[in-house]
């Protein structure tokens, strides 16, 4: 077997399914999980319909490329959103959905048979990120939130030898926990880092259309035109449906990029084969060509925010984020250290029957500590009322916690 294989941490949620493998969950209360980031909101009816458009295309194998159509239509949607032009037969490819192409874009690019192959990544992250450097032949460098610098990662914390040795970048915005977008001048400071030291950079921006504030999330690609970069150098930005119109297990997405990126990635998926299913394209046309069942699912979104955050700010530090479906929340301090997530987590399924994601398994140690211990991840997919009820139960349970 492949010893790389032996070097990868257990999956978060693999982690807390032993770590509650003992509890009974109190009965008197239904269960209620906040836990696993699935969207959980009904499927679009245009999606489904192209789904059942598309099934004649069977016949036929699909291209490694996606149709022109297809191609054309995610081109079409980033002009729409980000006023970002792209070449869709160069610069564009379709995936089957973000985390597949997050995970084999570290086997296009990196080259494990240079010396200290590094790839960064911000620090709580989403795990795919390790695992596909793991298996890679990379080594993992992290910089930490900063919840001072609204969970802007400490990119100063890498220092010059490591950046030197880093080949690839992964960036999260809107960020997984955090929800927090980075802004254009933390862009044009990676930017520089690139360019000094040659990395690619891997921009995670499934979480781009939920979002609270009048203004968008700013984009990768949106990004690197106002600074200049409209070639997209060393940049590949990778977006999902998931998200954006509640088809999680249509597993479709695309990536945008630097052309010369594209074509290797393209190479690789060719012999991985990892064509998307003719009826997959289909309806992933259908969904990029259509905003007005994403206005709806933000809207959603808004409403869960709006009532549940204002329950549970008197017991938690929580704040409404800048994007994305998760609230972010601190725990009250002992005896001025972070509060221990495990625990609270593991009492609060048993006595109130509610799930939610502890979060120092979301992160690593690094720098002296763990940026996700003392915090918890709720993802607010379900239904607003069962949203709410969980928000009322994790507030009294916090009430009376006592660690």
């Amino acid at each position: 077997m492949n010893p790389l294989l032996g070097k990868l941490h257990p999956y978060p949620f693999e982690r807390l399914r032993a770590l509650t493998a003992g509890i009974e969950p109190n009965p008197r209360f239904r269960p209620i999980s906040l836990g696993l980031g699935e969207p959980r909101h009904a499927t679009p009816a245009l999606v489904e319909q192209a789904m059942v458009a598309g099934l004649k295309g069977l016949s036929a194998y699909p291209p490694t490329a996606g149709t022109p159509a297809l191609r054309e239509a995610c081109a079409g949607w980033l002009q729409r959103r980000y006023g970002v032009t792209v070449d869709p037969a160069s610069q564009l490819l379709p995936v089957g959905g973000s985390r597949e192409a997050l995970f084999a874009i570290a086997q296009t690019v990196i080259d494990p048979s240079k010396p200290g192959a590094t790839v960064v990544c911000p620090n709580p992250f989403y795990q795919i990120y390790e695992g596909a450097a793991i298996l890679a032949g990379a080594s993992v460098a992290f910089a930490n939130s900063d919840p001072s610098r609204n969970f802007a990662a400490r990119w100063d914390q890498i220092d010059d030898a490591t950046w030197a040795n880093t080949q690839l970048l992964y960036v999260c915005s809107p960020g997984n926990p955090t929800g927090a977008v980075m802004p254009l001048s933390e862009w044009a400071q990676l930017f520089e880092l690139s360019d000094r030291h040659g990395f690619v950079i891997a921009s995670d921006e499934c979480y781009s259309e939920i979002y609270f504030r009048d203004e968008p999330p700013l984009g990768g690609l949106e990004a690197a035109v106002q600074l200049g970069r409209s070639d997209f150098r060393r940049l590949i930005a990778f977006t999902s449906l998931s998200k954006r119109s509640n088809v999680p297990g249509l597993r479709s997405g695309f990536v945008a990029g630097d052309a010369e990126i594209i074509r290797n990635f393209l190479l690789y998926r060719t012999y991985h084969g990892s064509a998307m299913s003719p009826v997959v394209q289909s309806a992933s046309l259908a969904a990029w060509n259509d905003e007005d069942h994403v206005l709806a699912n933000r809207a959603l979104y808004r409403t869960k925010f709006a009532e549940v955050t204002p329950v549970l700010e008197p017991v938690l530090a929580v704040a409404l984020p800048d994007a994305g479906f998760y609230l972010w929340a601190a725990l009250p301090e002992v005896a001025g250290q972070p509060g221990d997530d495990i625990a609270y987590a593991c009492e609060l399924l048993a006595q109130y029957n509610v799930a939610v994601l502890p979060g120092s398994l979301l992160a690593r140690d690094a720098h002296g500590q763990n940026p996700g211990r003392g915090r918890i991840r709720m993802a607010l997919v379900a239904s607003t009322d069962e949203c709410l009820e969980a928000a009322h139960r994790i507030a009294e349970f916090t009430t009376a916690y006592r660690p």
